[in-house]
């Protein structure tokens, strides 16, 4: 018989109704109704099994579904739904459940308004469990707030570093590297209508350090910064840039008159006596200036050290400015500039060498060549007259290239007599590290690995610099020549240079070397310095060693070679072959020394 209208309804109804059952047991889905007028609620199974009652009957008492909800959140579930019976609105609320186990579990419940067949108010909805979104959902908190934690202490970290790198460890002013980075910005700054640049000394500052000590000193440069900072306006700037070297950068002053108040201002409070214990500690200050109508800062610097060390040169304690005079001092620089291109043509820029020590053997395992200039008429010139000319005329590389040469040449000479060479370190300035056709050119000179070391001796650019550059140092490396920093710890060299660079060793800054055996303070400097090596796996060398004092304590503090005045002085190859002759017929054990 065909299957009547009706009866294919009514099977429909009872598929759709079973595939709904199916669903809700399926995602765990309880499905609850409530009439407002009765206390019973109408359950179905999944109901009982989320609330784990262990039983099956479909009308239950309202209060089985109260008394399971968490203490805690009772009052709210409670508040949510008879808030929906008010407003004959949607009932949504979300709640923890204390199942009969003890367990706590988190539930969503939501539901509908409407009224059944019989005109009652009712509500039908449903439940589920969210526990694990709930869990899920403060593990993420809790990993985002670890997360911006994190951010935040790198944040802080990568300020402090910064910071650090910018600025002076004792005085907190910025130190040469930011005074360097703000006068390179002053020429686009068009704001500027007026510049100077003013460059001091403190005066008696040697005398204070040698009488009361390195803790007096200190104390005298953080009040002299705090004092300068005083003195001068809010738009200016001060920066501490050697040891007792500060350096002001005043802009949008009046005219001269103004400029000569601030600066007679700076030097007044720095005469004024400064408490150190129980002592009266009395300074003061030469300052040298140079000033401009605009913002032209490219001379300014070197113009202000000129007038600074005329102010020196005139008895201390004064303000010179920058004058014509000065200028020609410029020119006279300028000419000799000239005669330095002369000397290297006709190859009288040579190295002199100075020994380096073990520090526990005393045996030796280097030298280092040092330029020196025969001038025909002024005799042997040492460095300090013309090094800085030749950086500023761009003869630095060549210089560098000169030395190189005549080391190799010596060092063959040497060799060819039987003698054992050691190490030779050779300074390379940052010119000469920076020209892209060096890697040939070494390449050209055959040099033996192992045998030559590379000074770097401006290093301050190793902060700043980019990975071709570096890429430049590693290929360097790989032919077998060691990379050494110079003059580490005297400001122009960091610890994040050493990072990036890793050398094979690093030399202590003379001037941390000076008070070593004295000052507890910089002993101290040194072994920390001297640990951070090690943990890099780098050598250490200390350089500037007068006295055997001086050596026995380095070589306590971990130093691995020493050189110095104590052990001899920079000596040409002529003087320098004759102490090969007599280390060579010494003991074998220093022969073998010098060849390793």
């Amino acid at each position: 018989m065909p299957e009547n209208k009706a009866t294919r309804s009514e099977r429909e109804f009872q598929d759709l109704l079973r595939r709904l059952e199916l669903a809700l047991d399926a995602s765990r889905i309880g499905v609850w109704e409530h009439s407002i007028e009765q206390d019973g609620i109408l359950w179905d199974a999944q109901m009982h099994r989320l609330y784990e009652t262990g039983e099956t009957c479909r009308l239950v008492p309202a209060s089985l579904w109260s008394n399971a909800i968490h203490p805690d959140d009772r009052e709210r579930a409670e508040r949510d739904f008879e808030q929906a019976i008010a407003t004959r609105g949607a009932y949504n609320s979300q709640f923890r459940i204390v199942l009969p186990s003890g367990e706590i579990r988190h539930l969503r419940s939501r539901a509908h308004f409407y009224v059944d067949a019989e005109g009652l108010p009712s509500f039908i909805g449903a439940e589920w469990d969210v526990t694990a979104d709930v869990k899920l959902n403060a593990e993420l908190a809790r990993q985002k707030v670890v997360a911006e934690a994190r951010a935040l202490a790198l944040e802080e970290s990568n300020a402090r570093i910064e910071h650090v790198a910018d600025h002076d460890y004792l005085t907190g002013l910025p130190n040469r590297r930011l005074l360097d980075k703000r006068l390179s910005e002053l020429p686009a700054d068009k704001s500027i209508t007026t510049l100077a640049v003013l460059h001091l000394d403190l005066d008696q500052f040697k005398q204070i350090n040698d009488s009361h000590g390195h803790a007096a000193g200190d104390a005298v440069l953080r009040a002299a910064a705090l004092r300068i900072t005083t003195a001068i306006p809010a738009n200016g700037m001060v920066a501490r840039v050697g040891g007792d070297e500060f350096v002001i950068v005043l802009v949008n002053f009046t005219d001269l008159t103004e400029l000569k108040l601030i600066t007679e201002d700076v030097q007044r409070r720095l005469r004024k006596k400064i408490r150190f214990g129980q002592e009266m500690l009395q300074s003061g200050a030469s300052i040298g200036v140079s000033w401009s109508g605009d913002r032209r800062a490219r001379n300014m610097l070197a113009e202000s050290d000129l007038a600074l060390y005329q102010a020196k040169k005139l008895g201390r304690n004064r303000v010179e400015f920058f004058t014509r005079q000065l200028q020609e001092d410029l020119r006279s620089k300028r000419r000799l500039a000239e005669e330095l291109k002369l000397g290297l043509e006709r190859g009288e820029i040579l190295p002199y060498y100075q020994v380096q020590l073990d520090a526990r053997t005393r045996e030796v395992i280097g030298f280092e060549a040092l330029a020196r200039w025969k001038h025909p008429e002024k005799g042997v010139l040492a460095p300090g007259v013309f090094l800085k000319i030749a950086d500023e005329h761009g003869l630095a590389a060549e210089i560098d290239a000169a030395i190189l040469k005549s080391v190799l040449e010596d060092r063959l000479f040497w060799l060819l007599r039987g003698l054992a060479v050691p190490r030779i370190a050779v300074n390379i300035s940052a010119s000469r590290l920076a020209d892209p056709a060096l890697l040939d050119k070494l390449r050209k000179l055959d040099i033996p690995p192992g045998v030559i070391v590379f000074e770097l001796v401006e290093t301050i650019f190793l902060d700043d610099s980019d990975e071709k550059l570096l890429d430049h140092i590693g290929d360097i490396k790989q032919m077998g020549i060691d990379i050494e920093i110079d003059d580490f710890g005297s400001g122009h060299a960091s610890l994040i240079g050493l990072v990036k660079l890793r050398p094979k060793r690093l030399k202590i800054d003379r001037q941390l070397v000076t008070e070593v055996v004295s000052s507890a303070e910089q002993r101290r400097v040194v072994g920390s310095i001297v640990e951070i090596a090690k943990a890099l796996d780098v050598e250490v060398i200390a350089e500037g060693i007068e006295t055997e004092a001086h050596a026995v304590v380095l070589a306590q503090l971990g130093c691995d070679g020493l050189q110095g005045y104590a052990f001899g002085y920079p000596a040409p190859a002529a003087e320098t072959d004759r102490l090969f002759s007599s280390m060579t017929s010494g003991s074998e054990k220093q022969k073998t020394a010098m060849g390793g």
